[in-house]
């Protein structure tokens, strides 16, 4: 058993070569970041991402698009752009960094619907869930609604029910906009209130 799940791994790590050296790059970064908050502090942490702006973006939305394949939700990081750069830029960072997480989502799910058959296995759902319309603009934004996890499971069942990425990407905008407006205005009231 244990060699299988091993040959498995390499077989794995043998076909997403790229994509496995794309995330660990990316798990340096927030690595870094991190090290450099907790030793250094806020306000030099501050600086490096005032006199590094473009640098600082990509930071960024590599940490959302990781986050996306996590289940650590990424309002933290938005309020954290708000106290440097205020709710507009804010909005923006969360808008396209949750879109990039929405999408690393989907493709979970669509590597999770080809290895395990979902299509046959959906008419044995519980509750009826076999039969919802997944692919109706409505239920996707409803279910980016949900509190907590709604977004991750509604991204990830799209990836496994192989929803159009056009119904997907602009369902995913709308929904990120909105959340990220209310994140971003709301973390800048806070942030004005103390």
């Amino acid at each position: 058993m244990s060699e299988s799940v091993l040959d498995s791994f390499g077989l794995f790590l043998k076909n997403n070569r790229e994509k496995v050296i794309r995330l660990l790059l990316m798990a340096v970064i927030i690595i870094l970041v991190s090290y450099v908050f907790s030793t250094r502090g806020f306000s030099s942490l501050q600086k490096f991402i005032q006199t590094h702006r473009q640098f600082s973006i990509i930071i960024s939305l590599a940490i959302y698009a990781v986050l996306g394949a996590t289940p650590i939700p990424s309002e933290p990081l938005t309020i954290f752009i708000t106290s440097l750069d205020g709710p507009i830029y804010a909005l923006l960072m969360a808008t396209v960094g949750n879109t990039l997480a929405a999408l690393v989502e989907f493709y979970i799910g669509g590597n999770i619907g080809n290895l395990a058959d979902f299509e046959e296995k959906k008419s044995r759902l519980p509750f009826h869930l076999g039969d919802l319309p997944i692919n109706s603009p409505y239920l996707l934004l409803l279910g980016r609604m949900l509190p907590g996890f709604g977004p991750k499971f509604i991204s990830i069942i799209c990836g496994v029910y192989h929803i159009s990425m056009f119904t997907y990407v602009w369902t995913t905008l709308v929904s990120n906009l909105l959340g990220a407006a209310i994140v971003a205005y709301g973390g800048y009231g806070l942030i004005n209130l103390f």
